[in-house]
C-alpha cells in the first residue's frame, strides 16, 4: 500500500482541527492535530494522538496532562502557527482551565489528565480523563482534503 496514496484517503475524511497544550515548567506548549474523540462519559474520557516525532510527545508524558483547544472558524491562524507554517515569533496570550493553557475564543476547550498511554504504530495514544471544560458560540474550524474548510450556511432539506 503506497502511504501517499493512504494519506490522501485519510483526508477524505473531515475533521475539525485542535491545538493540544500543555505547560511544563510554566512555559506553555501547542501543537496542532485533528487526531482526537471522546471516549466515554462515565467516567468522561477523551484521547489524542501525537507522532513519535512530535516534540509534544515527550511534553505530554512529562506533564501527564494537556488542553484540546477546538478551534473556531476565525482561529486559522492558530493551527497554522502551532503547525509550524508560520515561522515568525507570535506571542499568544492563553487563559487557563483546570491549570492548563487553553486558547482564548477556542469553541471548546477540554482539561486533561493522562490516565494511560497505547504505543500504537509511530503514534501514542492518550487516554485523558476530563478536568474541566468550557464551550463557546461559534462555528468550527474544518480540515478537508488537505485543506482549511468551514460550514457551508445551513440548508433546508424537503422530505418527500
Amino acid at each position: 500500500m503506497d502511504d501517499r496514496q493512504f494519506r490522501q484517503a485519510m483526508g477524505n475524511f473531515a475533521t475539525g482541527v485542535t491545538v493540544i497544550t500543555t505547560e511544563i515548567e510554566g512555559e506553555q506548549h501547542g501543537m496542532t492535530a485533528n487526531a482526537f474523540m471522546s471516549v466515554s462519559l462515565e467516567p468522561k474520557l477523551v484521547v489524542i494522538s501525537i507522532g513519535e516525532k512530535a516534540q509534544m510527545l515527550g511534553k505530554i508524558k512529562e506533564s501527564k496532562k494537556f488542553a484540546v483547544n477546538v478551534l473556531s472558524d476565525v482561529q486559522q491562524e492558530y493551527s497554522m502557527l502551532f503547525a509550524g507554517q508560520i515561522k515568525e515569533q507570535r506571542t499568544v496570550n492563553f487563559d487557563s482551565l483546570a491549570g492548563l493553557p487553553v486558547l482564548t475564543g477556542a469553541i471548546a476547550q477540554v482539561a486533561c489528565e493522562v490516565v494511560s498511554e497505547h504505543v500504537e504504530g509511530d503514534h501514542t495514544l492518550f487516554i485523558g480523563k476530563v478536568l474541566d471544560f468550557k464551550v463557546e458560540e461559534g462555528d468550527p474550524l474544518l480540515f478537508f482534503k488537505g485543506k482549511y474548510r468551514s460550514l457551508l450556511p445551513e440548508m433546508s432539506f424537503i422530505n418527500k
